[in-house]
């Protein structure tokens, strides 16, 4: 008879029955055993390990350790009874027992290494799957526990970014596990408990906790999650119920029920119950495997109800329990085939979710993970191969993780999971989980050639996946745009009175929240622009190299702009003749010219002309702010400068040495 709970049953039983034949066959070697003895034993095989467990531990303790043989195979017991009720800490004393009694099954270091890597101890971990891979250098499980012994410290260096938090309003002193939607009803929340408010007084002889049952929470009018609430529908039994699944429309409920029965063995089996009203109706047993001693239970309906995924223990499979996949026509099951080895392990693969993007969710202790059962995410290409990957911290922990489910219709990504970590009883809670958007901005500001602000331009973004955005500056000529992660833009600033501004941006694919600076610097089309960094020999029209970045800068702006005409205009400071001056300022205008034409710039665009000392620069507020002793409309005239001391004599004159250009027309070729 096996009447295991759900809660620790579907998470534990593996291969638990060859051992216990092998130990009973040892212990008739070393001696007619007790009659309390074989009554631990007769509650061991019949699943009832809570029981078993305490038996063990009194005889154990009552044994003389000069009886050393003895006590390694009561001290293995007291660790396989433990390991299967998932009291972690009791597990790993019993393993630790039995091998400083030398128990003689190397099994025990693959199984006390299993409980150092679920308690998080890596090091002592990787020593005894070590000591375990001499004797079975080919045994899955413990490849893949070195394996996790290695990438577990690792990935909790660098943890995912999904936020967790334990939902103490659905959590009681008991388990509570495999949270799941109602279907689309986003509102209410059923889950699987052992609390006290369940629905039958007895209580397990595997946990020594009451049989599970459902629970269901729901929002209020607030949208706030209240306390869990016993379902008093028929869908609760005396029996273990949980770990369900609803049709998209919440009108079909797919669950997990296992009966007790004195007289043949019973098994985890998956039923059916239909919504009529607010009721349920009677359970019916769905049919899939003809030998209901197998394990078949966690069930998840696919969105649209073509696939039944769930779990069983059946002996095709790869070994312990394996994630199967059922086809069904009008709720008849009509195929069932096994994912394969992408799936499934010499371990256990339990719980499946299967979201509504096609997405598996499955827990697994044979696949390298965290320690215990992980949550891990599988995704299916065009040719039907799985890809499977660790969900990681702080989803995963060394403990037992299992059982997720997805809001769905959100724009986060977020739900909820059963986890036993931190619990030293070993008791499932309920997690929530959240998925932070990533924020990918570029902001900056649009201001003019003088460090004006320009309000109400318009900023387009084009990304090469196809993204447009488009927003305006404010007063204050600031903007700011969302973007996407790994994309290349291109971005142009735009105003009514200023020439157009363009910049390339390209976001990383990394995961992490970013921001980019652009700053867009129009050019106005009514007042002159000054040209910065423009550096001639001296007393020459000769460009020096440091003007390059410069002009290069110009000619950017002009293909940006390819309706507009300028003027080149040069203008020099007071020294010198009148004629002298305009002369020179003529030819370093079409110095300018020159390098924009062989820039490609077409010559009639360009227009050049100089100033000499007829136009002395107005100091605007840019320079006001850059120089103390000027004032903004000051006009920097030979009367003026001559009244400044030498030194700022030489900063006035410098400003007046200037290259400018100023917008002839807009409309260049455009009609």
């Amino acid at each position: 008879m096996k009447q295991t709970s759900l809660s620790y049953r579907f998470k534990r039983i593996r291969t638990f029955i060859p051992y216990f034949m092998g130990i009973v066959g040892m212990l008739f070697f070393f001696g007619c055993k007790t009659p309390k003895l074989a009554e631990a034993d007769r509650r061991f095989g019949i699943g009832e390990y809570y029981e078993a467990s305490q038996m063990y531990r009194k005889i154990y303790n009552r044994t003389s350790p000069k009886k050393r043989e003895l006590r390694a195979e009561l001290a293995f017991k007291v660790g396989e009874s433990n390991r299967l009720i998932n009291n972690t800490a009791k597990a790993s004393g019993g393993y630790q027992n039995a091998i400083r009694y030398h128990y003689p099954d190397s099994i025990v270091y693959l199984q006390s290494g299993m409980m150092q890597l679920k308690a998080g101890r890596y090091g002592d971990a990787a020593k005894l799957f070590d000591i375990y891979l001499e004797n079975h250098p080919n045994s899955e499980l413990a490849v893949q526990g070195k394996k996790s012994t290695e990438v577990a410290p690792e990935w909790k260096k660098k943890p995912s970014r999904y936020e967790v938090k334990r939902m103490d309003k659905f959590n009681s002193r008991r388990s509570e596990f495999s949270p799941m939607f109602a279907g689309k009803d986003q509102d209410q929340l059923y889950l699987t408990s052992s609390r006290e408010d369940a629905k039958g007084e007895n209580k397990s002889a595997v946990t020594g906790l009451k049989f599970n049952d459902f629970f269901l929470v729901k929002k209020d009018e607030k949208g706030a999650w209240q306390s869990p609430e016993v379902i008093q529908d028929n869908i609760n039994s005396e029996f273990d119920d949980g770990v369900c699944s609803f049709t998209s429309d919440g009108n079909i409920m797919y669950f997990t029920r296992c009966l007790v029965n004195q007289e043949k063995p019973q098994s985890a089996q998956i039923y059916t119950s239909s919504r009529s009203g607010a009721k349920w109706s009677d359970p019916q047993k769905l049919k899939i495997f003809r030998d209901t001693t197998w394990v078949v239970a966690h069930p998840s309906i696919s969105p649209d109800g073509k696939y039944l995924y769930f779990c069983s223990d059946i002996g095709n499979g790869y070994g312990g329990k394996d994630i199967w996949r059922a086809e069904m026509e009008d709720g008849i099951v009509v195929a069932v085939e096994n994912p394969g080895p992408e799936i499934n392990t010499e371990g256990d693969e339990m719980f499946p979710y299967i979201r509504e993007n096609g997405e598996l969710y499955f827990a697994s202790n044979g696949h390298p993970g965290m320690g215990g059962l992980d949550i891990f995410k599988a995704v299916q290409d065009e040719n039907g191969k799985w890809t499977v990957r660790n969900m990681r911290p702080p989803i995963n922990s060394s403990a037992d993780d299992f059982g997720i489910t997805f809001e769905t219709g959100k724009e986060k990504e977020k739900g909820f999971f059963s986890s036993n970590r931190g619990d030293a009883r070993g008791s499932d809670h309920i997690y929530s989980f959240e998925l932070p958007s990533l924020t990918v901005e570029v902001e900056g500001w649009v201001v003019d050639k003088d460090d004006e602000p320009i309000p109400d331009a318009t900023i387009r973004v084009v990304g090469d996946n196809g993204s447009i955005y488009r927003t305006m500056s404010r007063k204050d000529g600031r903007y700011r745009i969302t973007l996407e992660r790994g994309t290349d833009y291109v971005m142009m600033a735009s105003c009514i009175g200023y020439m157009n501004g363009h910049q390339k941006l390209s976001t990383s694919s990394e995961e992490k929240n970013q921001s980019y600076p652009a700053d867009f610097i129009l050019a106005s089309i009514s007042k002159p622009v000054l040209i910065e960094n423009i550096f001639y020999d001296f007393d020459k029209a000769t460009l020096r190299p440091e003007s390059k970045t410069a002009l290069d800068e110009l000619i950017k702006l002009l293909n940006d702009n390819p309706h507009v005409t300028i003027e080149l205009g040069a203008h020099t400071d007071l020294k010198g003749s009148e004629q002298y001056n305009l002369n020179l300022s003529d030819r370093r205008a079409k110095s300018v010219v020159d390098y924009l034409i062989k820039g490609g710039i077409d010559p009639e665009r360009l227009t050049s002309r100089g100033y000499g000392k007829s136009e002395p620069k107005v100091v605007n507020k840019k320079l006001a702010e850059q120089y103390n002793f000027l004032h903004e409309g000051d006009v920097l005239t030979e009367s003026f400068i001559l009244n400044l001391t030498p030194e700022q004599q030489e900063i006035a004159n410098q400003i007046n040495r200037r290259t400018e250009f100023r917008v002839l027309k807009t409309t260049y070729k455009l009609f």
